[in-house]
């Protein structure tokens, strides 16, 4: 069977969301068997689109990837204002053509593409209903379609042009109920395939947590924050927070890992450890009182999901619906939703280790059960019989 993935970026160095989920997933499949094609940009920056891979074929972990140049770079602040005016203000559909074309990856090579050789491929799935690659390409694609959405409730979902893009695909894969719930609500998605899957996630073996802390001079107890760091992300708020409670509690450490897109506070209790590898972001999360969640704006978070892997709590911003979920149904972490509920729940973190303990056995069952990966290839096969039975 041969199958196309559309995303906006793809490639060992896209570390996060849901590119690195469909590169996860297309890797997998193409390792049980499947003929696995992605089609994407020469992006490797989300914010500007700058081409830096190379356009042409290459081959990764037995997928083929087609990447085509983008036209234009944004400009992320005449994109902000644009966004800013569309949103709240009466405009027509071809403002929001307008705005898909400025928000990117404006890329008309790849739709062409994808146009042109849409018949050697059996299926086609898009990951993000957000780009320009989702709309034009679910629009141009003739053939059996199925949309990732990773969404949540943000302004772009209720433009009206989002209603063409969720009445293009067969199928729809969720990765939590809420974000079913919410698209249910927002559009008719009835008498279409619909499942809830999200991505896998390996746990992994006994991480050698005091290595890790020796290494980088750090002394528990400490919070992690791992992913991208920025104001989007929720890491202003949690930034504040932490230095308001640290004038409290002052031994606790708060550590951030992954790509820094904002600037850091000089603090002696704030540490930014920079990229590590999985093997050691296993061993951080480990060895961390809980892992901090403070995004306003999730589809899923594999680092929440990682991080009750190793059996650690996780903290998280009750605000998103997907993150306070993973708590409820997993057990396995606490919310909050202003900094009173932060504090007390760290408070109780650092106190009750028993509870601590609970907690961890909780979050590993709930990801063993829902999110190892031969249950989400399992559902992805389940997927691929049904578009393969149906007429197009």
């Amino acid at each position: 069977m041969k199958i196309a993935f559309v995303v906006q970026r793809y490639g060992k160095e896209v570390i996060g969301g849901s590119e690195l989920s469909c590169r996860q997933i297309a890797e997998r499949l193409a390792n049980s068997g499947y003929d696995c094609t992605v089609y994407t940009t020469t992006a490797k920056d989300y914010i500007t689109w700058k081409n830096e891979y190379p356009s042409g074929d290459t081959l990764l972990k037995g997928v083929v990837i087609k990447r085509y140049i983008v036209e234009k770079e944004r400009d992320i602040e005449s994109f902000n204002k644009f966004s800013d005016w569309i949103f709240f203000n009466v405009h027509s559909h071809k403002d929001e053509l307008e705005w898909l074309e400025r928000q990117g990856p404006y890329s008309p090579a790849l739709i062409e593409a994808l146009e042109k050789e849409a018949s050697s491929h059996d299926l086609f799935i898009f990951f993000t209903y957000l780009y320009y690659n989702a709309y034009w390409g679910l629009k141009k694609v003739k053939g059996k379609k199925t949309l990732v959405p990773t969404a949540h409730d943000e302004p772009p979902l209720y433009l009206d042009i989002m209603k063409e893009v969720f009445s293009f695909p067969q199928a729809f894969i969720f990765n939590t109920e809420s974000e079913k719930e919410l698209l249910d609500q927002q559009f008719s998605l009835e008498n279409k395939y619909q499942d809830i899957v999200g991505v896998g996630v390996e746990v992994p073996k006994r991480p050698e947590t005091s290595v890790f802390c020796s290494k980088y001079g750090i002394s528990p107890p400490f919070i992690l924050c791992a992913g991208r760091i920025e104001a989007g992300k929720g890491c202003e708020e949690l930034i504040d927070h932490f230095l308001v409670y640290n004038r409290k509690i002052s031994d606790l450490t708060l550590v951030f890992i992954g790509k820094l897109l904002m600037d850091l506070p000089s603090h002696p209790k704030i540490k930014y450890l920079g990229f590590l590898s999985s093997e050691e972001k296993n061993a951080a999360m480990a060895s961390a009182l809980a892992t901090i969640h403070p995004s306003h704006f999730e589809s899923l978070c594999l680092a929440a999901l990682e991080s009750m892997a190793v059996q650690t709590p996780i903290l998280v911003q009750e605000k998103t619906q997907p993150l306070k979920q993973h708590c409820l149904n997993g057990r396995g972490g606490l919310f909050y939703s202003n900094y009173e509920e932060f504090e007390e729940s760290l408070n109780l973190l650092i106190k009750d280790s028993k509870l601590r303990k609970t907690m961890g056995e909780n979050g590993l069952q709930y990801v063993q059960e829902f999110y190892s990966w031969p249950k989400i290839i399992e559902k992805y096969g389940k997927l691929f019989d049904y578009l393969m039975g149906l007429e197009c």
